[in-house]
């Protein structure tokens, strides 16, 4: 019989106990208890929009129960309602950072197994129509050879539905907060795809400034999706 390696650093796993690791099932017979103790999980309370830990936001900043991004969002015109919820797992620490830089950046897919389980596990006892990645420009898909958020949905036994294609391969997060308000048209839908009336969980990596999960999610709702929710690892 071979020894396992941890997913994430390579190193042999071991059969050592704990109560902490027992609860972690699937996910710990893949990484160590070392790597496992880096990814910090996101604890509430949160933003109701995006997830955000709301103890990390001077009071000033909180809005009831909403960021004061998610706040500004809210009262745009154009933004208001568009997403009905992100949430996301971990935290985008060094750590993440580092894992995610794998993934995507030099092709190490062993990583998505490591988050795989995750999805599953929120997904359970929840009623989506469809599981939407999103989608890469042209010269980012041929560079990196396949699409991160695809990967995860795959990963996690789930079928990727793609609604999406992208039309402006411009980062976000180099834009100001009133630059991102102001950008639309990221993305339009494919013409042989409905999505009218369906409840759809866009899938990705990372969520930064939300920009991009609402450009996809604007588009959806004006082809008549009913509730958009999103699902990152990290933010």
């Amino acid at each position: 019989m071979m020894n396992k390696e941890c997913f994430i650093c390579r190193e042999l796993l071991t059969n050592n106990f704990s109560w902490a690791l027992f609860s972690f099932k699937v996910k710990n017979s893949i990484i160590c208890h070392v790597c496992r103790s880096k990814l910090q999980t996101l604890v509430g309370p949160f933003c109701r929009k995006c997830s955000r830990m709301l103890q990390e936001i001077p009071e000033n900043l909180i809005h009831d129960d909403l960021c004061h991004d998610c706040y500004l969002w809210e009262k745009h015109s154009m933004w208001k309602g568009i997403l009905d919820s992100n949430k996301s797992l971990y935290s985008y620490n060094d750590f993440m950072k580092e894992i995610i830089a794998r993934f995507k950046y030099r092709g190490d897919l062993a990583i998505a197994e490591v988050f795989g389980e995750d999805i599953k596990t929120y997904v359970v006892g929840k009623e989506y129509d469809m599981f939407v990645p999103i989608p890469l420009s042209d010269i980012r898909l041929n560079e990196r050879g396949f699409n991160q958020s695809e990967v995860l949905i795959q990963i996690a036994g789930l079928t990727p539905t793609k609604v999406l294609i992208r039309k402006n391969s411009e980062k976000q997060s180099k834009k100001t907060k009133k630059e991102r308000l102001e950008v639309s048209g990221l993305f339009e839908i494919l013409d042989n795809i409905d999505v009218n009336r369906k409840n759809i969980l866009i899938i990705d990596d990372i969520y930064t400034t939300g920009a991009t999960i609402r450009n996809a999610a604007l588009e959806l709702k004006k082809a008549g999706a009913n509730r958009i929710e999103s699902l990152t690892i990290a933010r």
